[in-house]
């Protein structure tokens, strides 16, 4: 077992904080008197791995001037297998029964009972374990509580699914896999002002990386990677995330190592490389093994386009060099309040030559601010860069973009745009005044299937040059592809948790460009047919 040789502070004590080691050493002994529940380890005592006590003594050895916890909320990031529900389950017991606090109230919540029970049933087990515990403890399985006699206090378990909205006196609240949590209600009624009748609550928040941008617990783990890259300052939080970086190879045992600290204890190595092995056979299960073993944030269940392979074809582009030459244009004009997406793709001149692609984008100018807030999405800084334009108000402005597309037609040969039949009727009629050909593109799988293809095919023969354009890549990388039973795929806006206007914008000037090419004649689906991957 890897023991805490030295105990080091944690750098998000405050200034007028300091460590308590009798207050740390018996959290610790507390926790170490437990047993463990489940497999080889049962039975045998609860040891604390390094990371695990450094954790212990940070939350609960960190002591404001008033002898009360500087931490009310901790938030541990940590991929599957390395300890979890165990650590949970001893945090709750410390705080429903070791820490002195009269009629306690202890909350342990999940996204459905099922989850909720299996932290339960682990403490339930660790006080049957322990005879002194047992002696004091009563466990009512029906109803999921534990109660501490002598302070009258309880664990209670409590699901996203039943929990009633008010009347919480909290002291502790576990979180397991806060990244299961279907909204944010539970989250909200046990952490906003549930605990202000105490005097030193606990929100220990434990989970596994998720996939949805939009939910509560990636907020968490955006608030604490601000924290720990010195961006947010919040003395009463404390944050963990043990993970690969997105740049790390995600195939390195180096990387593995360093986002699984209980690595050859909790887990064999051997298990993590076969599961690598087989990640590498089937691209579909790569993005599980990254979101579960090295604990990275992918954005989708199935994440379509590879990015690294996207990233090689950042060939540079100028747009002067490009003037008077034939190309294709793709407009996704999305809802109004969102991003509006126009993508000019020029064919090839011969057969040395890639397809080019020159992608714009607006976004309303009053509620960017706000955006950037909500979707932790660099709108501004894209915006100062030059690669998003702002239109005025609090929607897009449509008659600027057909005045942008206007000069745009006068230095481009732009042959023809092609837009989604749903909506923009007017602005196709006025772009058709301007003298352009606007072609209607079906969002179905007969229409969108053959570009989709096409893209990546071009993709991965790096035939394609996007310049590296900071949003589009984020668009590409947010898709999410749905095939249907022949085979045919197409880009989900549904399943996408993200904007994937500028990839679906691209993929309609795709199709054009590949149909008509720069002399209008014959297409390469005529001479070919359709591809299929």
């Amino acid at each position: 077992m890897r023991k805490l040789k030295k105990y080091k502070s944690t750098p998000f004590m405050a200034k007028d904080s300091h460590y308590d080691k009798e207050a740390a050493d018996y959290a610790v002994m507390f926790i170490e008197s437990l047993c463990h529940t489940k497999g080889t380890w049962a039975g045998k005592p609860f040891e604390l791995i390094d990371w695990q006590e450094q954790i212990i003594r940070d939350i609960f050895g960190t002591l404001k001037p008033n002898g009360y916890r500087q931490f009310n909320t901790a938030y541990v990031e940590i991929p599957k297998k390395m300890g979890k529900s165990e650590l949970a389950a001893a945090v709750a017991l410390l705080l429903t029964c070791g820490d002195g606090e009269e009629r306690a109230e202890v909350y342990g919540c999940a996204a459905d009972r099922q989850q909720a029970s299996i932290v339960f049933e682990v403490a339930a087990d660790m006080i049957r374990m322990c005879p002194a515990l047992n002696r004091r403890c009563k466990i009512l399985s029906a109803t999921k509580r534990i109660v501490y006699l002598p302070t009258n206090s309880f664990y209670q378990v409590l699901s996203a699914e039943a929990y009633s909205k008010h009347g919480f006196n909290i002291h502790g609240v576990v979180f397991d896999e806060l990244h299961t949590q279907p909204n944010r209600k539970l989250f909200d009624v046990m952490t906003k002002g549930s605990g202000d009748a105490r005097m030193q609550p606990l929100y220990f928040l434990i989970t596994t990386a998720g996939t949805d941008t939009k939910s509560i617990c990636y907020e968490t783990h955006q608030k604490a990677k601000d924290i720990l890259a010195g961006r947010k300052i919040d003395p009463t939080f404390y944050p963990v995330i043990y993970g690969a970086d997105e740049s790390d190879d995600w195939t390195d045992p180096k990387v593995w190592k360093k986002a699984n600290p209980s690595l050859g204890i909790t887990v064999g190595i051997d298990k993590v490389k076969a599961a690598c092995e087989s990640a590498k056979q089937n691209p579909a299960e790569e993005n599980s093994f990254r979101q579960l073993r090295l604990n990275q944030w992918v954005k989708q269940a199935v994440r379509w386009m590879s990015m690294e392979k996207w990233d090689k074809c950042a060939f540079v582009t100028d747009e002067d060099d490009l003037e008077g030459r034939v190309c294709y244009g793709g407009l996704d004009l999305s809802s109004t309040t969102d991003i509006t997406a126009f993508v000019l793709v020029f064919p090839p001149m011969d057969e040395d030559d890639k397809y080019i692609i020159l992608p714009y984008f607006w976004i309303p100018e009053e509620n960017m601010a706000q955006r950037v807030n909500r979707d932790h999405v660099p709108y501004d800084l894209w915006e100062r860069q030059g690669f998003l334009q702002t239109t005025e108000g609090n929607v897009v402005h449509y008659g600027y973009i057909e005045k942008f597309i206007e000069n745009l037609g006068e230095r481009f040969n732009i042959r023809e745009i092609a837009f989604d039949r749903w909506g923009a009727v007017q602005m196709v009629q006025n772009l058709e005044g301007m003298g352009f050909t606007v072609v209607p593109f079906g969002q179905g799988f007969k229409d969108m299937s053959p570009p989709t293809k096409e893209l990546m095919k071009l993709v991965l023969e790096e035939r394609i040059a996007h310049g590296g354009h900071p949003v589009l890549r984020w668009m590409m990388d947010n898709v999410c592809a749905r095939t249907d039973p022949a085979g045919n795929v197409k880009m989900d806006k549904e399943k996408s948790t993200e904007k994937i206007d500028g990839a679906v914008a691209t993929v309609m000037a795709l199709d054009r460009a590949i149909r008509c090419g720069n002399d209008n004649g014959e297409s390469v689906y005529d001479t070919r047919g359709l591809l299929f991957i």
